[in-house]
């Protein structure tokens, strides 16, 4: 599978005539946004879990082999702040399990004020079923230690690479046979966009980490003013993807 490149969402407003053309309702966005791009990181299920009918209903309006990453609901990592895990994990993936074929790796982005736990992590881990891929943003410099790198590594879980105005803000660690990689927001003109220099650098590190063979799943999440859309168009092409041919980059 080639890199896999797409943004943080799909209902941007301010996507039309970039993504999406004037008269196309908001109803066909998703059907529209899958024509041009392979995968989707669903993190409206952070604010609120959809139901299993709604992860139902996206799938059906996706193609065959279209991927939908899921960003964790906000009561597992922000309010249970990882404790407790089982009921919450067993409440998502029954409700994304809707997806059927659709689904992608489940991502945890954990609270900035969260400190490195490794005993919480292990079992949080622990909870989901061993085919589902996770990836995990920790975002409280705690977390960059030997003993986290362990546990996401034994759980086949891999570490979300972050960018923030063009830089890391993780380790760039390569703990699983699969990669997934989150831009938040670049450092070029107009903001928040993306310069040529810093996704051709970043082309490069996804290329040495993980070869040619090696699933890796790329987000865009630099989304004000269609931003998140040119600069993912972009990066697909550096990196060998799939490149939309009707976003306007």
């Amino acid at each position: 599978m080639p890199v896999l490149v797409g943004t943080s969402g799909w209902q941007y407003a301010d996507w039309r005539g970039v993504l999406y053309p004037v008269g196309v309702p908001q109803r066909l966005w998703l059907e529209r946004y899958a024509e041009s791009f392979p995968t989707v990181e669903n993190n409206a299920a952070f604010y609120r879990l959809p139901k299993r009918e709604t992860f139902e209903a996206w799938r059906d309006r996706t193609p065959e082999g279209f991927v939908m990453a899921v960003k964790a609901s906000r009561y597992l990592t922000h309010i249970k702040r990882l404790r407790d895990p089982a009921e919450p994990v067993e409440r998502l993936m029954r409700a994304a399990r809707g997806l059927g074929g659709r689904l992608g790796p489940v991502l945890l982005q954990l609270p900035p004020t969260l400190r490195a736990d490794t005993g919480l992590l292990n079992e949080c881990l622990g909870r989901f079923p061993d085919e589902v891929r996770i990836a995990v943003e920790p975002r409280h410099e705690t977390w960059w230690n030997d003993e986290i790198r362990d546990v996401l590594e034994r759980h086949g879980a891999a570490l979300c690479w972050a960018d923030i105005l063009g830089r890391p803000v993780s380790p760039l660690w390569r703990t699983a046979d699969w990669g997934y990689m989150r831009f938040h927001e670049g450092a070029a003109t107009p903001w928040p966009k993306y310069g040529d220099r810093a996704l051709a650098s970043w082309a490069r590190r996804i290329t040495d980490t993980w070869g040619p063979e090696r699933d890796v799943y790329v987000y865009f999440n630099n989304d004000p003013g269609g931003a998140a859309v040119r600069d993912a168009v972009r990066f697909a092409a550096a990196v060998g993807g799939r490149k939309p041919t009707s976003a306007r980059a």
